[in-house]
């Protein structure tokens, strides 16, 4: 796949509509977790180097097109130290506007018509605008008006950070150093039965953890007690094993979970086989048995892919203890030089982050669905578009 991108491009004097990624958690008006902000600067220093007039469209959350502010991109401009501009569809600022200068767009999904990728709305985003780059990976699977709309309109491009996305996850997918181990885990089959197929064509070892573990182990004749899980996608969950041994994957599905008699995160912790899990039991978490399986597998790959949370790891340090050791025995053998490893997906990332070992990961994907779409092979529009003919 190969893109246009800013690399060469003459922005001078231009007006640039930058699609950023800024959809990030905000608790009493501070940003929690700044990475996808952080991840795309250096394609805004790059526009800014090169004397562009750059406007940053971006979304938070859902307001379902309407004008709430409880989704303000406030505290991201705050963050940035940028102006807001108070309607993305507002022009006025742009007669101000020198070459290097930044703003910031207010939610694009405060109009209905982002979602709906509505021509009229598209174009009217779009009007004053000399070009339009693209940075959002995480929402490049949607064809919204910021996304596919104006890129129909502008000269399109792929700024750095998407770029670097494709390249990454192109490189893990189609060259990949093996045995490759893919981590996939979550709550629902049902979500993930494209990818589950991809990898279990691709990999060499399918680890499956989390809840969707719980449905497959059920699906095996486990008893899961009071868990979450997917009773009606048991026939689902034995056709993807099926299509894995077809294809030579080893699928590695939990030998044992952390339990409690409520959900809570302060429940206490028992860790269980299945013939010991009883009717009233919870999993939470994947078991010890289960980790030390997971990392044996893991300190024998040469590349490991990652998506979901094995547990409530958002629940420490009691429910996190599953998804910590992944996360930890991944970091220590990438760090060690013997290790590709690629992570996809917020609640995966946040995981990373939390116990202190994003920093040693190959590469951390900014995106979740867009990540585990591209994995599965789908067309991306918001990427397509972008391609050289």
């Amino acid at each position: 796949m190969k893109l246009r991108t800013i690399e060469n491009l003459d922005v001078r004097g231009k007006f640039v509509l930058l699609r950023d990624d800024f959809n990030v958690q905000i608790v009493d008006g501070k940003i929690t977790d700044p990475f996808r902000i952080d991840q795309s600067m250096p394609t805004i220093n790059a526009l800014r180097a090169g004397g562009a007039k750059i406007a940053i469209c971006a979304h938070l959350g859902r307001p379902k097109g309407a004008r709430n502010m409880e989704f303000s991109l406030r505290p991201v401009a705050e963050y940035m130290g940028v102006p807001l501009i108070a309607d993305c569809l507002d022009k006025e600022f742009m007669a101000t506007m020198h070459d290097g200068d930044v703003v910031l767009l207010e939610n694009v999904r405060f109009y209905a018509g982002e979602e709906k990728n509505d021509p009229a709305f598209a174009a009217d985003l779009a009007r004053g605008f000399d070009i339009f780059v693209n940075d959002a990976f995480a929402v490049s699977h949607r064809a919204h008006a910021s996304t596919v709309g104006v890129a129909e309109i502008l000269p399109a491009y792929a700024g750095k950070l998407l770029a670097s996305e494709i390249e990454n996850l192109s490189a893990v997918m189609e060259h990949p150093a093996r045995p490759l181990t893919a981590i996939v885990a979550g709550s629902k089959v049902s979500t993930k039965i494209g990818v589950l197929k991809a990898l279990a064509k691709l990999a060499d070892n399918l680890i499956i953890g989390g809840a969707l573990g719980t449905t497959f182990n059920y699906a095996c004749g486990a008893h899961v007690g009071n868990s979450l899980y997917e009773p009606d996608q048991r026939d689902t969950a034995l056709e993807i094993l099926a299509f894995a041994r077809d294809n030579d994957c080893n699928v590695l599905l939990p030998l044992d979970k952390g339990v409690a008699p409520e959900f809570a995160p302060n429940a206490p912790r028992t860790d269980k086989t299945f013939d010991e899990i009883t009717d009233t039991d919870i999993i939470l978490d994947d078991g010890a048995k289960t980790s030390a399986n997971d990392i044996e597998t893991i300190e024998k790959s040469a590349t490991v892919i990652w998506n979901g949370s094995v547990g409530m790891a958002e629940w420490q340090p009691t429910w996190s203890v599953g998804t910590f050791a992944l996360a930890r025995a991944i970091a220590e053998q990438t760090r060690a030089g013997k290790l590709t490893s690629v992570i996809g997906g917020g609640d995966t990332v946040a995981a990373l982050d939390a116990c202190g070992v994003k920093g040693d990961m190959t590469y951390v994907s900014t995106g979740g669905g867009a990540f585990l779409e591209f994995i599965e092979g789908r067309t991306l529009p918001g990427i397509a578009i972008l391609e050289q003919k």
